[in-house]
């Protein structure tokens, strides 16, 4: 048995974890693959991972696109200084565009960084993602005090903590 918090999991937790932790794998029935690896029905590790995930153990399973094998090559994430009694408003429309990956507040750093609002913006080509910072600017209106962009030059790890394969408590 191992302890998260006020939670405790037990060993078949624990592998379902392990067993998922790098990702899902890419077939036709991937919770199907897993039980099978884990000798385990299907129905039991969906449920299982539903547990879990409601406990917080689990805290999101989620796609991770490579954007830029997707050919998605202009990726820049905008920051905007926005009036904070507003974040929320504009956060969810601006979160709710479809060239938009994520959005989410962030504190400043007042004085050298006094952005709260960040958003991930993709496209194929620099035009095209600068034609949506300029909708995003747009949508902000008046709320937008300053902004700037960090383009993405790299791909940096994409992955979430892991916890250690060995079986101590």
């Amino acid at each position: 048995m191992r302890k998260f918090s006020n939670t405790t999991i037990d060993e078949t937790d624990q592998l379902i974890i392990e067993a998922t932790q790098a990702g899902l794998p890419v077939t036709d029935r991937p919770y199907h693959t897993i039980a099978r690896q884990l000798d385990l029905e299907p129905e039991d590790l969906m449920q299982r991972m539903r547990i879990l995930l409601e406990q917080g153990i689990i805290r999101r399973i989620g796609l991770v696109p490579n954007h830029y094998r997707l050919g998605y090559r202009a990726n820049g994430m905008t920051v905007w200084d926005v009036p904070d009694e507003r974040i929320d408003e504009l956060g969810n429309r601006i979160g709710a565009l479809d060239f938009v990956s994520h959005c989410y507040r962030r504190p400043r750093h007042l004085p050298d960084w006094p952005y709260n609002l960040y958003a991930m913006v993709h496209a194929r080509d620099r035009s095209t993602t600068d034609r949506y910072i300029s909708e995003i600017a747009e949508i902000l209106g008046e709320a937008n005090r300053q902004s700037t962009v960090l383009y993405s030059t790299r791909i940096l790890k994409k992955t979430g903590m892991r916890i250690s394969q060995s079986r101590q408590g």
